[in-house]
């Protein structure tokens, strides 16, 4: 196993909970440096913080998986692991089939995200030390689970800062073209194969139930509504009328297809169109909403583009606001960890200075508890969630 020992002081942050060692941090390196070795920590006086893997080619040098000597190479941790993470779920969600089993670093298991679908997983592997280790979460899941399929939904960015490539596999039995799932008593189809992150998005799960006590009657615009949650539950709770954009062509179709699973065709509808475009628009013609829904994706992928992606999201915002009627409500959301709270809350607070109107904060919110916050380690917390209204 590797050795690393840490610079004087430098084991304040891991002690007080944060699970990652950057490589500025690190004083020597004892043992041969492959990327993903299992490794212990030490403090520069030779104290034991803790054990976990070793990537040489990533700022990240080091997660922690646990603070004692532990075999972070077999089945049985991993196991373990898992067993108690899905505890967790269990316990907040008894008997829900479709949620988030696994959140990386806040289940200490740094690198690993897993979203059980029904009988089907879907995970992600995002970390140089959970890639070596692929095998043996396999069969820690299979255990578990016994899923009739695995799918790894490794096409994203980040594996590229840990040297990965970016994929998508079937890693065992049978992934359908779609599954379905269901939240909050409605029923979604899901593409495990394509569709964003791991083919749905389940943090927004207990805030799509904001809009049951404020759409009754209301016409409701849903803006970057991929696959139409939002849409849909405003449908079901009785809008006068629903509808969703998205520039995604496949998104709308699965969108409209999710209304029409649910019975809410009539009053829901989808548009194929650029948001903040058709935003620009629809004040032309004089359209106003009783609620305005404003999820879209990470617009903040890194602190570099923090300026440039504020001024989108003070864009959508503005106009959207633009559209509301008085007492109206604006639900609003970043999923960008870099875009902190306090800053959205500016931001918000200048697109309706832009806007001239005057708003009152009626409930702010996070992320579904099946994607907890470990409290000591920031990253983990990401979704903001804002209920605004029109005040006048």
């Amino acid at each position: 196993m590797l050795t690393i020992r840490l610079k004087k002081n430098e084991e304040r942050r891991i002690r007080s909970g944060h699970p990652w060692v950057f490589s500025n941090e690190i004083e020597r390196i004892e043992g041969a440096r492959e990327t993903g070795a299992a490794a212990e920590l030490y403090d520069a006086g030779g104290t034991l913080v803790g054990c976990g893997y070793y990537n040489p080619h990533s700022l990240i040098a080091f997660r922690l998986l646990s603070r004692r000597r532990e075999d972070i190479d077999s089945v049985g941790f991993y196991e373990e692991r898992i067993r108690a993470a899905l505890a967790h779920r269990q316990g907040i969600y008894p008997g829900m089939a479709t949620l988030r089993v696994v959140y990386g670093e806040s289940d200490y298991l740094p690198g690993l995200v897993v979203d059980k679908y029904g009988d089907y997983l879907s995970l992600q592997i995002l970390s140089a030390g959970m890639e070596s280790r692929r095998e043996v979460l396999l069969e820690a899941l299979e255990r578990i689970f016994s899923p009739a399929g695995i799918i790894a939904r490794n096409d994203v960015a980040v594996r590229g800062l840990e040297g990965l490539a970016e994929t998508v596999e079937v890693l065992s039995g049978d992934i359908p073209d779609q599954v379905e799932m269901e939240e909050n008593g409605l029923r979604f189809m899901v593409d495990l194969r394509h569709g964003q992150k791991t083919g749905g998005f389940l943090d927004q799960k207990q805030n799509h139930l904001l809009l049951k006590d404020i759409c009754p009657d209301r016409k409701v615009l849903d803006c970057f509504c991929y696959s139409g949650s939002w849409a849909v539950h405003a449908g079901r709770f009785g809008a006068a009328s629903v509808l969703g954009l998205d520039i995604s062509a496949p998104a709308v179709a699965m969108a409209a297809r999710n209304a029409a699973l649910n019975g809410v065709s009539d009053g829901v509808r989808f548009e194929e169109c650029d948001a903040f475009d058709r935003l620009r628009s629809l004040r032309a013609e004089g359209e106003r909403y009783g609620v305005v829904v404003m999820d879209p994706p990470a617009f903040v992928k890194s602190r570099k583009n923090i300026a440039e992606a504020t001024k989108g999201y003070l864009t959508v915002n503005r106009r959207a606001l633009e559209l509301l009627e008085p007492g109206g409500y604006l639900i609003t959301c970043s999923c960008s960890y870099h875009m902190g709270r306090e800053a959205f809350r500016d931001m918000l607070v200048q697109a309706s200075r832009l806007a001239r109107c005057d708003l009152r904060l009626v409930a702010t919110c996070s992320q579904a508890p099946d994607h907890p916050v470990l409290l000591s380690f920031p990253e983990s917390e990401y979704l903001k969630c804002f209920v605004l209204q029109v005040v006048g």
